[in-house]
């Protein structure tokens, strides 16, 4: 089962909830909580609730690490296989939607990274900067371009890379066969707010609620046990992104609060766009008061099929 839904939409609730009632296991799709000792920015369940309800795939690798979707695909189909072993329903949670897609519909065979390559973009990104790396994308790849915000330099670096070891752009790559199709019946529930102006004030109090709980104290200690840089995919996570631009006095902590909203809500635009053209996939208002019931309602429908 995926229970997906943009940030702030009550996923983990709802997943700890279902934890309790049915025979779950939850695996984890989000790209920020595989780092270790990223707590705060990326909301991470607290130890209280991971004990009572225990998510695999958070907490596996370092800030200075990367995490890719086929090592997602990887790890995730092997903890499926585990716990249908054992007898339990996998409910994969969460709001990373190229995991998602990635895990249903397979990848498609992309060249691995070149480091050398790698390090030239970004030197050239550093003199000109991202959004003219994202214009350089635009005139080889106006497919890709367009799904990238002019400063996503983790995806812009990847695009041009493939295109100049290939000579092809990622959209066509991307569009060819894929491998190792989904191999499980599925249920697909996405959690979509009925007034996107909840979700905005929902966004609003949890960033200001990590703000007091100490993001930028997090950051600070983050750069001090880790040799971290903000090119890093773990540094270029919404709010933290932000946070080091305040720490290097880029930004004021009012812009820093404005900034880190505003990528957020720009985060669950994505998220809900990418969710309401998906197939196969079941709506459901997550303000709705009795959202939870509805999900075991269907869970236990779909397992009768």
């Amino acid at each position: 089962m995926f229970l997906m839904g943009p940030t702030a939409s009550g996923k983990t609730a709802a997943a700890v909830e279902l934890a309790q009632q049915m025979p779950v296991e939850l695996i984890s799709v989000d790209s920020a909580l595989v780092y270790r000792d990223m707590n705060i920015g990326t909301a991470k369940p607290d130890a209280a609730t991971l004990q009572q309800a225990p998510h695999h795939l958070i907490d596996i690798i370092d800030p200075t690490e990367a995490y890719s979707a086929a090592q997602f695909r990887t790890d995730a189909l092997h903890l499926m296989g585990e716990a249908t072993a054992r007898g339990r329903i996998p409910m994969l949670v969460g709001g990373t939607m190229l995991y998602f897609n990635a895990l249903q519909h397979g990848l498609s065979q992309l060249p691995q990274a070149d480091p050398e390559l790698r390090e030239e973009l970004i030197a050239r990104a550093e003199k000109i900067g991202w959004p003219a790396m994202h214009e350089e994308l635009q005139r080889i790849d106006p497919e890709t371009a367009a799904r990238l915000q002019p400063n996503d330099a983790q995806r812009i670096e990847r695009a041009l890379e493939i295109f100049l070891i290939t000579r092809r752009p990622m959209s066509a790559l991307l569009r060819e066969d894929k491998t190792d199709r989904f191999p499980y019946r599925l249920l697909k529930i996405a959690l979509l707010p009925s007034d996107r102006a909840v979700l905005h004030q929902r966004i609003a109090q949890r960033f200001d609620l990590m703000l007091e709980e100490g993001l930028i104290t997090e950051v600070k200690a983050l750069r001090e046990s880790y040799d971290l840089n903000p090119n890093m995919p773990s540094m270029r996570c919404v709010g933290y992104r932000q946070a080091w631009e305040y720490l290097e006095r880029e930004i004021s902590h009012a812009e820093l609060r404005e900034k880190g909203i505003a990528a957020t809500r720009q985060l669950a635009k994505r998220q809900m766009t990418w969710l309401r053209g998906m197939q196969d996939t079941q709506h459901m208002d997550c303000l709705n008061a009795n959202y939870v019931e509805c999900l075991i309602h269907n869970i236990r429908q779909f397992a009768l099929w």
